[in-house]
């Protein structure tokens, strides 16, 4: 288990519990729920989930619950003692319209059936969701393998909002039903935790990173009171990769040795692979060189041993295409473009025709090294920025929207270029009308 030490504790959400509202921890996540309830949002806080909050387990709670402590409370997140994680910043975002669904996108996510194939509940829970067992247990662990598997073809536009009601059906079951034992409980927490981090990534790849630190936290908790250290690895793997995003590189090292020490015991070399990939991408983005390089070659090391039957489901998306992407996107940080745009192109080729949105985005990728390099190549890098248009609309993610923009920006100062200048008008064409909106 990761080292509780390295917490630092919430003590003013403590001081308010307790000299404000002179409430124990189970009558405050009453109050909480009650609150919730006055403002039409059913949530499922226990005491467990407070005292995750105030460990410092949880840096910021989920949007809905900060919505609901600001009303029972008057003070903000950040006046609560919570660490409230920087937004990306996205100079074009008003080019892509609002992030909220349009009501178009809304009949869309019903009539494509996400929500159905889910096999969850969406919607607001009236009742008591009364005995819970094995199957609703395999219902949320099935919800988790479909999201994942959409989310690789489609991007995360249509799937955040059923990975949100699904999150809220499980939360509601973890806190008001009935279990057949305690195994069945830790369990569903377990299951319940996993949905939470493919909330998160679909909130990330929506430009969320907020939404997605707060669930990625409370994904962390379940994971300890649970016991569960694949899910405690994953947690903190994936709140690595959102430190980086983020532009916070030492944490993005600490959070990958910290899903690393974890994982140690899980028998899994891919996994642990992963998370050196990850600790590499931090080293390059502080400019380390000789530190990215030994983590890179320690993760090409453990890939090298192959799949065993501990790795999670999960980890089906770390294909040798992903494994020379996530190289490629350390090199680019540490300014090595040429090798950079090499293992872009290598990932796509690598990727076939699977994981639509991922090709996507290195695609991308290929199309800034070529244009940045030390000898730029200008029409390569425009072969390579059309491909990316004609994955839209068919991907819907945030994140591919922001690439598509900083392509933009790289073959800019190109614009001489017939094939460049072309890209360009056909780039702004889409996103004025709106074609490759998330």
């Amino acid at each position: 288990m990761a080292d509780r030490r390295s917490l630092t504790p919430n003590a003013t959400l403590r001081a308010v519990r307790e000299l404000d509202f002179q409430m124990s921890r189970q009558e405050f996540a009453a109050k909480v729920r009650e609150t919730g309830r006055a403002m039409g949002e059913n949530v499922g806080c226990d005491t467990r989930l407070v005292a995750a909050w105030e460990d410092g387990e949880v840096g910021c709670p989920r949007a809905v619950y900060q919505r609901i402590l600001t009303r029972m409370t008057g003070r903000s997140m950040v006046g609560l003692g919570f660490r409230i994680a920087p937004a990306l910043s996205v100079p074009s975002a008003a080019a892509y319209g609002p992030r909220e669904e349009s009501p178009v996108e809304r009949r869309d996510f019903m009539r494509d059936g996400t929500g159905v194939v889910l096999g969850l509940p969406l919607g607001t829970e009236k009742k008591a969701p009364g005995r819970i067992g094995a199957a609703q247990v395999r219902a949320v662990t099935r919800a988790v393998a479909t999201l994942y598997a959409k989310d690789h073809d489609q991007g995360s536009a249509t799937l955040r909002r059923a990975a949100s009601q699904a999150l809220h059906t499980a939360y509601q079951w973890l806190q008001n039903g009935t279990f057949t034992s305690s195994r069945t409980e830790a369990t569903l927490r377990s299951a319940t935790g996993a949905l939470g981090i493919a909330a998160g990534w679909l909130s990330f790849d929506s430009g969320r990173p907020g939404d997605a630190n707060s669930l990625y936290g409370e994904a962390l908790a379940a994971a300890r009171i649970a016991d569960d250290p694949e899910l405690e690895a994953h947690a903190f793997g994936c709140l690595s990769k959102l430190a980086k995003a983020s532009g916070r590189p030492r944490e993005a090292i600490s959070t990958a040795q910290g899903a690393q020490t974890v994982a140690r015991s899980l028998g899994s070399p891919r996994l642990l692979s992963l998370f050196h990939m990850r600790e590499a991408s931090g080293w390059a983005l502080m400019g380390d060189v000789s530190a990215a390089d030994q983590a890179i070659v320690q993760a090409h090391h453990l890939y090298a041993k192959g799949p065993t039957d501990a790795d999670p489901p999960w980890l089906d998306f770390y294909t040798p295409g992903e494994l020379a992407g996530l190289e490629s996107l350390a090199r680019a940080d540490l300014g090595q473009h040429e090798r950079a745009a090499s293992g872009a192109e290598q990932a796509v080729l690598l990727y076939g025709k699977g994981f639509t949105r991922n090709r996507a985005l290195y695609t991308a990728d290929v199309a800034i090294q070529h244009a940045v390099r030390d000898r730029p190549e200008p029409e390569a890098a425009a072969e390579a920025a059309g491909k990316v248009l004609a994955f839209l609309p068919e991907v819907r993610s945030d994140r591919l929207l922001r690439s598509l923009h900083d392509v933009a920006g790289a073959l800019q100062r190109h614009d001489r270029v017939p094939a460049v200048a072309d890209w360009i008008e056909k780039y702004r064409t889409i996103t004025a009308t709106g074609g490759g909106r998330a």
